[in-house]
């Protein structure tokens, strides 16, 4: 109780809370332009990190990323563009809400399922913290190649319309995650003598280019207004929402517990938490038709999802020093700058330092609302703007996020080269988020695979003999055959209609 009072004194300094405030500022400015993530917004904050205290170093690290996941979620909602890889999963169901004029709902639900899914990964941080991380040490390659292997296969089960062009798509984005070295002989691949190359294709200048540039593509050559002025009050944003999330309140729940499992697992994160997150709740809607259409419940499982994975993230970076994502692998960088060690001491050793984090973690999530709907405030003006000044703006934003992930202008012509290939992708009606997902998950599938395969003498059985692997793989095998169930089921019922 004596550590949790401490906790609670030092978030009351005026300091803090000046950090906080500040902190919160940079994280809805880095979310809401594409391209500056939560994660730059974190390795932007470490310089100052020499000059500050432990706690408000902390502090402003937990403020900045959670606000940033949350801001992503605005240019993804009024012109398309998801400001951080996380928004990238609900994107053009946010979008279409909007240009059918229900862009309050969509950004009332985004902030408040933030918040509520931060507040749950933040409570499941403070309760669960050593069990938590227990159960994802025991995770092997074997374990996250099904992980990776059922994200990619639900996201096929999530198209709309076509499972055979979103099964291209993933196609097209796993080819696209084999440009550079090989993980397992470091030979090049697919380089074609550019070194730039070496090091892959970057998903994020590929996500602004899938989904921004292509949108601008398509205004220009369509001469249609695709941004045209919608009616987005922000004094509104909260009407309906209260209903809306109560009607989804078991998703909320599910996807909660789904995002703090994600940002557990080392390597994972929000943005996989939220592809998850909008795939399972393809499968478990009563409403899977108006998947792709703007429907509001992958908004809601989404948005909660990837702002729970960030509470769990820091499970075991705290308990056992292994980072989460790439969040809190600069965190725990930080923590040693400061001398504090992460493992089982800190909590006895610095156990005011962890409430602090604790405590943290419910003020930002809390003030994400009132700070959120600032932002959403002074965001609302994108949609006022004339297209011909709009556009150029887009673009201009769009080259500034690329260039800015590794300062190379390599980035931003594969930025624009990807915008045209998602222009051509969506002319012909296949979806580009699927090729996001491939990109990301592709490097774990194929790194874990090779691993496993190695460690087991190339041996396919010993991927079902744990049995968390056995049932992540009899999982992803169903996902697989479950187009021809159906088929059988059918087949048989009129067998039997017929005798």
């Amino acid at each position: 109780m004596e550590a949790a009072l401490s906790g609670i004194s030092h978030l009351a300094d005026p300091a803090v809370i000046i950090t906080i405030v500040l902190a919160s500022a940079l994280g809805l400015l880095f979310g809401a332009i594409p391209g500056l993530t939560a994660t730059m917004a974190v390795a932007l904050l470490v310089p100052f990190t020499f000059f500050m205290d432990p706690i408000p170093a902390l502090v402003a690290m937990v403020t900045v990323s959670a606000m940033a996941i949350f801001a992503g979620d605005i240019p993804a909602a009024l012109v398309r563009i998801p400001g951080t890889p996380a928004s990238a999963a609900y994107t053009d169901e946010s979008y279409k809400m909007t240009q059918r004029g229900e862009g309050e709902l969509v950004l009332g639900v985004d902030v408040v399922s933030s918040a509520i899914g931060g507040l749950g990964g933040a409570v499941c941080l403070m309760v669960a913290a050593s069990l938590l991380a227990e159960v994802a040490l025991q995770f092997t390659s074997f374990e996250y190649f099904w992980m990776a292997a059922m994200g990619l296969s639900a996201t096929v089960m999530v198209a709309s319309e076509s499972r055979a062009k979103a099964g291209i798509a993933v196609v097209l984005g796993l080819l696209f995650s084999t440009v550079g070295l090989d993980i397992t002989l470091g030979y090049p691949r697919f380089t074609f003598g550019e070194v730039e190359l070496l090091n892959g294709i970057d998903f994020i200048p590929a996500m602004i280019g899938l989904f921004g540039v292509a949108e601008v593509i398509r205004n220009i050559l369509g001469g249609e207004v695709k941004f045209k002025p919608v009616k987005v009050k922000a004094e509104n944003i909260f009407h309906g929402v209260g209903r809306t999330l109560w009607r989804y309140r078991g998703n909320m729940l599910r996807s909660g517990i789904l995002g703090v499992i994600v940002g557990i697992m080392p390597g994972a994160g929000a943005d996989i938490a939220a592809w998850l997150a909008t795939a399972i709740s393809r499968q478990r809607s009563r409403e899977p038709e108006k998947f792709g259409t703007g429907h509001i419940e992958p908004i809601v499982d989404a948005g909660t999802a990837n702002n729970s994975a960030l509470g769990g993230a820091w499970v075991p970076a705290l308990v056992f020093g292994i980072p989460g994502d790439s969040i809190t692998a600069i965190v725990i960088g930080v923590l040693f700058m400061k001398g504090l060690r992460p493992g089982p001491s800190i909590f006895s050793e610095h156990p005011d330092v962890i409430y602090a984090v604790y405590f943290s973690f419910i003020v930002a999530n809390l003030l994400m609302v009132l700070f959120g709907y600032l932002a959403i405030k002074g965001s609302t003006f994108i949609l006022r703007v004339p297209r011909n000044i709009l556009l150029p703006a887009i673009v201009m934003f769009c080259i500034v996020g690329a260039f800015a992930i590794n300062n190379s202008l390599f980035d931003v012509g594969v930025m624009l080269a990807m915008g045209v290939v998602g222009y051509y992708l969506e002319v012909n009606g296949v979806p580009v988020a699927p090729v996001v997902l491939g990109l990301v998950l592709g490097p774990i599938l194929e790194k874990n695979f090779m691993f496993s395969m190695i460690k087991s003498n190339w041996d396919l059985t010993l991927f079902f003999s744990r049995p968390v692997a056995a049932l992540l793989g009899l999982i992803t095998i169903a996902l697989w055959l479950s187009p021809i169930f159906p088929r059988l089921f059918g087949r048989s019922h009129r067998k039997a209609e017929s005798a």
